[in-house]
């Protein structure tokens, strides 16, 4: 993760959770210091444990973060993520922000995880895709790629992918790779939505650089990808309703990746708590 745009990202988090103030734990705390401990409450793998310590930074350089699981750890209900020593305000304001955080991106690295395994397929990998949630970008995609997973482009900036409407109102999917060419630089894929064998061969005419076949059964897949030329440096990618029921499936179908936006859209958390390391919530 970017350091630098994680920083801003907390701040935003911290200022909108916070206001002006913490009433809870400034009008009952002043400089008291004591320990908490962060505890799996389900089975899944851990990620997003270098937030704590960011977030406390905010409030004080006077902390202590022991990170006993690190990112990509498994872990199973009752295991302890890490134990932390800092002043007491500081670890009640932050709480819910690091939870949320952690949650969030631990349940993201364990459902890609489950996708991989149930895929069970090592020339294929599974990726994301922008179906991601505003301002969490960074950290879901992070979140992915703990679990197992890869990334597709990141955002509208750094890859081409024409879709349907780009071909359309373009005429067409050579008109659009051609206009496309003529503008962009070399070190820009530029990758096409297929529905067809005939589309899959006017992509591979056009030269685009990845060829994705859309809603395509497995089946339709192993077929389309007989279109493209041995040895033509075309990287395929299936997606499209793909589950983590249906994901079996394209076992040996012949992509390079499969993406799903369901690695990150709709995802479940990992329940973590924060507790006082002397017993009970703190």
């Amino acid at each position: 993760m970017n350091k630098i745009l994680l920083r801003e990202q907390l701040k935003s988090f911290l200022n909108e959770d916070i206001g002006t103030g913490d009433l809870s734990a400034e009008l009952v705390f002043t400089d008291e210091r004591s320990k908490g401990v962060f505890l799996a409450k389900g089975e899944g793998i851990v990620c997003g444990t270098d937030i704590i310590g960011e977030t406390y930074s905010f409030f004080s350089k006077e902390f202590n973060v022991e990170i006993l699981k690190k990112d990509g750890d498994r872990v199973k209900k009752g295991d302890k993520i890490a134990v932390v020593e800092a002043n007491v305000k500081t670890m009640l304001t932050c709480e819910r922000v690091v939870l949320n955080l952690m949650q969030l991106m631990s349940g993201i690295a364990t459902t890609t995880d489950r996708y991989v395994k149930a895929l069970n397929d090592s020339s294929i990998r599974v990726c994301d895709t922008r179906k991601t949630h505003p301002g969490l970008r960074m950290l879901e995609k992070y979140a992915v790629t703990v679990g197992g997973g890869y990334n597709h482009r990141m955002a509208l900036y750094d890859g081409v992918m024409l879709k349907d409407n780009h071909i359309a109102f373009a005429g067409g999917i050579e008109n659009a790779v051609e206009l496309v060419r003529s503008k962009l630089g070399h070190m820009i894929k530029i990758e096409v939505e297929t529905e067809s064998a005939e589309q899959v061969k006017q992509a591979v005419k056009a030269g685009a650089d990845v060829i994705m076949f859309d809603n395509r059964t497995p089946e339709q897949i192993k077929e389309l990808v007989k279109l493209i030329p041995e040895n033509s440096g075309i990287i395929t990618e299936a997606s499209g309703g793909i589950s983590l029921d249906t994901i079996a499936s394209f076992a040996g179908c012949g992509v390079d990746y499969i993406s799903s936006g369901s690695l990150t859209n709709g995802v479940g958390v990992l329940d973590i708590s924060f507790n006082s390391a002397f017993g009970g919530k703190v």
